[in-house]
């Protein structure tokens, strides 16, 4: 073996020790017309926050408030998206429906239960958010009536024989939030999630 290379000194870890995550700087001021992406959590800068269906409904809302986040992405264990979860689902009337439902209490859940399964998550395409503004995202936002939207864009899974044609797999990229849209457009939002009342305070603190 080579012996040019010297060992790189060692020390140790020591009590109290944390660990790095990826992250994303942020815009600190943007307008409405601001390039969208500057409100875009984009997924391949910083890791996502996820979950598995099985686990219970009270462990994701700790997790939630662990992450300062208010949207899970429901993975299996090949880490495919199998949904979402949001913090008004865990909050809300959905987990109570969904308690009294299955005969369970509330704390029987599981995120399975109450999650919005992928074939009925409205998401939007990478290439429309490149060339849209944060006015764009807030109008959105707003007629979907929801706090977040999931970003896509796509990988081409090559054929499985000649005769047939590629697969185009959508890719989670990034999540449009309104809290965070808010925090950026430097509105103080007082509520905790219910939507309209969200939109209206944003609305008035920006003159609309």
């Amino acid at each position: 073996m080579d012996r040019q290379f010297e060992a790189l000194p060692i020390l140790e870890l020591g009590a109290n020790a944390g660990y790095r995550r990826p992250v994303q700087a942020q815009a600190a001021g943007v307008t409405l017309a601001s390039p969208a992406l500057d409100v875009m959590t984009d997924l391949s800068r910083t890791s996502p926050a996820t979950i598995r269906p099985q686990a219970p409904v009270e462990g994701a809302r700790q997790f939630m408030i662990a992450r300062g986040v208010r949207l899970l992405l429901v993975v299996d264990d090949r880490e495919t998206v199998l949904g979402v979860l949001t913090a008004t689902d865990v909050l809300g009337e959905k987990a109570v429906r969904a308690a009294t439902d299955r005969g369970m209490k509330r704390t029987e859940l599981t995120v399975g239960d109450i999650m919005t399964p992928a074939e009925q998550v409205e998401v939007v395409a990478l290439a429309e958010v490149e060339g849209a503004r944060v006015g764009h995202v807030l109008e959105t936002l707003r007629r979907a009536g929801r706090q977040h939207a999931l970003v896509v864009d796509f990988d081409l899974i090559p054929a499985a024989s000649l005769i047939d044609a590629p697969v185009r797999r959508a890719m989670v990229r990034g999540i449009l939030s309104l809290s965070q849209l808010g925090r950026q457009l430097g509105v103080v939002l007082q509520t905790s999630g219910e939507v309209a009342r969200t939109f209206a305070e944003i609305e008035l603190a920006l003159g609309r």
